[in-house]
């Protein structure tokens, strides 16, 4: 049978477009269809706006600690509309980037949204109809606000970025990275923060020592960090917004930022006509290597709710082309990769926690807590953390985690070491770069605890 392309990709962001620059940078005929704008959550309305306002928010620290260095400054102030409208002009450029890489690599883009009819159709909302030899779906996740008295008052993380006026007093609802990251944010840019989370403690998943000292650090810049609290009702007054909770308290807020979960955009794709089962939480069900139930249907990315990272949906498109566009037979390997949390102070890990590692076998564990150079001319008292994992059989480290400033840069180059099977006597043997914080990395002679 001869079909319309060889590879038809719905969705625009970072799996998909890779699937699809790959396929086309073969020889072969692929066409992608995205309703909104390329890039996806992480370019428009996730990692990259987010790390903008990151450092953004960065400044504020900087700014108090410069005087202990020396530095003599006249009077500051954060201007909101000029970070939005910065940030604006280069979620354009990046944008202008995707649409261009793609049209440049051969690539067939439709402006509309898709529905699959078939195993080798798909109908755009254009009115076009679509027949291709394979169809991978990557239209990733949203937001979701939950169902209660006054709902409609809260926002999400799509709309946090664009705020017309800067929220003086603001709650955040959640405890994972995201809320977590938003707090830290408008904690940094100058708001008064209170942030809920239903659960007992904030991150979890993470490692519990590093999820604690993170906690600690929010409270002493200034977030409200409130435990087991949950959003019973909000109502608008002429104050801002009302917001009651479980525990017979209230508070008023300029603005009630959502960030309690995402789910898969599956429900408009025809799915269910097709037969394919879903998850949970509407995620498409895929094997190692992101096939479907249908032979000829495969999903990559956020829509999967495997690992909900960029990287990874970036790492699962690669696989996918080289599978069935090259012969490879490649898996979607997610059993080991570095992340980071954009807190502050931020968290760069790789690995397993130690939760999870004392329950397989036993484990040293190596930990370092200590003032980083830059604060102690200052008087400041947060501490860095260095975590190690490490097998007491074969001396592998099994996880590695730090909290503090360039934690992030940091795990890069430390999942790098832990994807080759480095030991703590590689570690050990590694000469340190000093004065660094990283050099604790490798200096850490002696167990903490054994487990």
């Amino acid at each position: 049978m001869k079909f319309d392309y060889d590879l038809f990709v719905i969705g625009g962001g970072s799996g998909g477009v890779r699937a699809a620059r790959m396929t086309a940078e073969l020889g072969l005929k692929v066409g992608l269809c995205e309703e909104y704008r390329m890039g996806g959550t992480c370019v428009i309305r996730g990692c990259v706006p987010k790390k903008l306002y990151f450092y953004a928010s960065s400044f504020s620290e900087t700014f108090k600690s410069s005087t202990s260095f020396g530095w003599k400054l006249g009077k500051y102030s954060f201007d909101w509309s000029e970070l939005v409208k910065a940030k604006d002009v280069e979620i354009s450029r990046l944008e202008k980037i995707y649409q261009s890489n793609l049209v440049k690599s051969g690539v067939k883009i439709f402006n509309s949204t898709g529905k699959i009819d078939s195993a080798h159709q798909v109908s755009l909302s254009s009115g076009e109809i679509i027949s291709s030899k394979y169809i991978l779906i990557a239209v990733g996740g949203a937001p979701y606000i939950p169902n209660f008295e006054g709902s409609n008052y809260a926002i999400s993380s799509n709309d946090i970025f664009d705020l017309k006026s800067f929220p003086k007093n603001i709650l955040i609802v959640g405890g994972g990275y995201i809320a977590c990251e938003f707090s830290s944010i408008f904690n940094g840019l100058g708001s008064n923060v209170t942030q809920f989370y239903r659960g007992t403690s904030i991150l979890r998943g993470f490692d519990q020592e590093i999820t604690d000292h993170v906690k600690d650090s929010m409270v002493n810049r200034g977030v409200s960090i409130k435990l087991q609290t949950e959003v019973q009702s909000i109502k608008k007054t002429d104050d801002g917004f009302f917001v009651t909770d479980n525990k017979n308290s209230s508070l008023t807020v300029d603005c009630v930022l959502f960030a309690t979960g995402r789910k898969p955009l599956t429900n408009e794709l025809g799915l269910k006509e097709l037969g394919l089962k879903l998850g949970e939480l509407g995620e498409v069900l895929v094997n190692d290597y992101s096939q479907t139930q249908v032979p000829s249907i495969f999903a990559v990315g956020d829509v999967t709710n495997r690992a909900n990272l960029t990287p990874v949906a970036i790492r699962e498109a690669s696989a996918f082309v080289k599978t069935i566009f090259e012969g490879e037979s490649i898996k979607s390997n997610l059993s080991l990769f570095p992340t980071a949390i954009f807190t502050q102070p931020e968290i760069g890990t790789v690995g397993v926690t130690e939760e999870i590692a004392k329950n397989s076998e036993p484990i040293e564990v190596y930990v370092s807590k200590f003032r980083p150079m830059a604060n102690i001319l200052s008087g400041k008292t947060e501490q860095m953390l260095m975590k190690l994992i490490v097998s007491v059989k074969t001396k592998k480290v099994l996880g590695v985690h730090i909290v503090g400033s360039g934690a992030s840069e940091i795990i890069q180059l430390a999942g790098v070491a832990l994807q080759m099977g480095a030991t703590k006597v590689d570690f050990d043997n590694t000469l340190a770069v000093h004065p660094t914080a990283a050099e604790e990395l490798v200096t850490m002679k002696l167990p903490t605890r054994v487990s």
